[in-house]
């Protein structure tokens, strides 16, 4: 059976395939057409179909995540004739893009998002193929959503650099965390008296916040007040999510909120959780993911797990087609001949403090780079950080970034637990490797760990080992492949237009390099 899923129509929107319960690809829009949309995800069903050689007439199923225009339905039987159009609740999809995905028989399963269907948040008890739900939190009480407001408060852009205030908040004291634990409760709740629904600006806080800040009514936040505020709202996000989850053996983790690292990592060492697996593509996008899951395993009744899944699921490249373009585009570029010779080369140019960006095999599906593409350099360089942040990313030097590490040598180097093989948590560095990873920290000890198996990705891990036998240090640092608050580089075009409009030193797509 084949079933098409259809999420984020209205933003994030994504196309996925299941192919007899098996994920076999799944691709956001935007990195398709470099930009943000609403609809059908044209550009992404094509080219998810082109990759599993399934024709239009050949799909069986069509998942639609609300919500959707109605009118959505006629245009979907002219696109897929013969298919069936099921519509799909959004925390619903969510929840099974995390349970299903997951490789738990049994959990406890907690959604959180902005907002999908008036609804911010939902829990659910899953066994088998039937998720129950069991509470829901209706907006406006979403955490999301006052997060996005303490974005647009600190005067970051709210619905996009929420995640710039959460690596803000681990500099920060503990001066307002009473303050947001008083805004929101351990119920979910948020309290109404601090927020002023006729201000649109100041993230629409109240004289009351303000008074509480210290600070004359709508004043903007100084600079040096900043990380303080984010980290007590972090701190009380965190809190409020422990008691929103409860306790239990298993926890599934969907939705927008769940991109952030320091809470997933919070909920991880709470105790109260045996295990927890967050869904990767947390966000709008991997409810395509779920709502395939939801047909094939609840309206369907299948029992057939696609266990734990490959985040590898967009287009790749081959040596023709990267070849044609590298040619039009009149470029100098080195052929290797072997993975032997491209990991060589790699490896010398990261040992001489240069920086690489490395395109290689299928697309990552969610923001995440996992080593296929990705901007690489070696942690020996102590202005890697620098370089990666001033010329080549452009963005906030709170800003970490990513180790890589084989996840055989892992636990030699760090602290983390199994979400990190997706760069969805965080993990700690080991006292005696401190001074290596010094440009990499977090705080005292938080670093963002990629770990990564060799099943996942066989290229990237030899590259690693091949690091490490060449320095003694099998660790890089890792990077999405994008520029200036784009999505991640598509196609070989994509990846020479980024590479030469940055300060990154050479390029790696596939077997052939250009260098600067």
């Amino acid at each position: 059976m084949i079933i098409l899923g259809l999420g984020g129509l209205e933003s994030g929107g994504a196309c996925a395939v299941l192919k007899d319960g098996a994920i076999e690809a799944a691709i956001e829009e935007s990195k398709l057409s470099r930009g943000a949309r609403g609809g059908v995800p044209e550009a992404a069903v094509a080219e998810c179909l082109r990759l599993t050689g399934v024709s239009r007439d050949a799909v069986d199923c069509v998942a639609v995540v609300r919500p959707v225009d109605p009118s959505l339905h006629f245009s979907l039987r002219e696109l897929f004739p013969k298919a069936e159009v099921a519509v799909v609740e959004h925390h619903l999809a969510h929840a099974a893009s995390a349970f299903f995905a997951s490789p738990f028989e049994q959990a406890t399963v907690l959604t959180l998002d902005h907002t999908g269907d008036f609804c911010c948040g939902a829990r659910w008890q899953a066994q088998g193929n039937q998720l129950q739900l069991e509470k829901e939190w209706q907006y406006p009480d979403s955490l999301a959503w006052l997060y996005s407001a303490v974005t647009e408060l600190l005067g970051f852009h709210a619905g996009a650099d929420e995640h710039k205030v959460q690596w803000l908040s681990a500099s920060g004291d503990h001066r307002f965390d009473r303050l947001f634990h008083e805004i929101a409760a351990p119920t979910g709740r948020l309290d109404a008296s601090f927020f002023d629904g006729h201000r649109s600006a100041s993230g629409g806080f109240s004289a009351k916040f303000f008074e509480r800040l210290g600070l004359d009514d709508g004043a903007a936040i100084p600079a040096a007040l900043t990380p303080s505020i984010a980290q007590g709202l972090q701190r009380a996000v965190e809190d409020t999510v422990a008691a929103m989850a409860g306790e239990g053996e298993n926890l599934c983790l969907a939705g927008g909120l769940f991109f952030n690292a320091l809470l997933v990592e919070s909920l991880e060492r709470s105790g109260r959780w045996k295990n927890v697996f967050v869904q990767p593509a947390a966000g709008n996008s991997g409810t395509a993911l779920g709502g395939a899951l939801h047909v094939w395993h609840q309206r369907q009744g299948h029992t057939q797990r696609v266990g734990s899944i490959s985040l590898l699921l967009g287009p790749s490249y081959g040596r023709e087609e990267i070849k044609k373009v590298l040619e039009n585009c009149k470029l100098r570029f080195q052929y290797l001949r072997s993975t032997e010779d491209v990991l060589a080369k790699a490896v010398r140019m990261l040992g001489e403090r240069k920086i690489v960006a490395w395109m290689q095999g299928r697309m990552e599906f969610g923001p995440r780079a996992l080593g296929n593409r990705s901007i690489l350099a070696s942690p020996l360089d102590p202005y890697s950080t620098e370089n990666l942040n001033v010329f080549i990313k452009h963005r906030e030097p709170f800003r970490k970034f990513a180790a890589s590490v084989p996840a055989e040598l892992a636990a030699e180097y760090f602290d983390a637990g199994p979400n990190a093989r997706n760069l969805a948590t965080v993990g700690r560095v080991r006292p005696q490797h401190r001074q290596t990873f010094a440009s990499a920290i977090l705080g005292e000890d938080i670093v963002r760990v990629h770990v990564v198996e060799e099943t996942d990705n066989p290229l990237y891990h030899r590259l690693l080992h091949a690091a490490g036998k060449a320095t003694g240090l099998p660790v890089l640092y890792n990077t999405s492949f994008n520029l200036f608050g784009d999505p991640l580089v598509s196609t070989p075009r994509d990846a020479v237009r980024s590479f030469y409009s940055s300060g990154i030193d050479a390029l790696f797509v596939g077997d052939f390099v250009i260098e600067k």
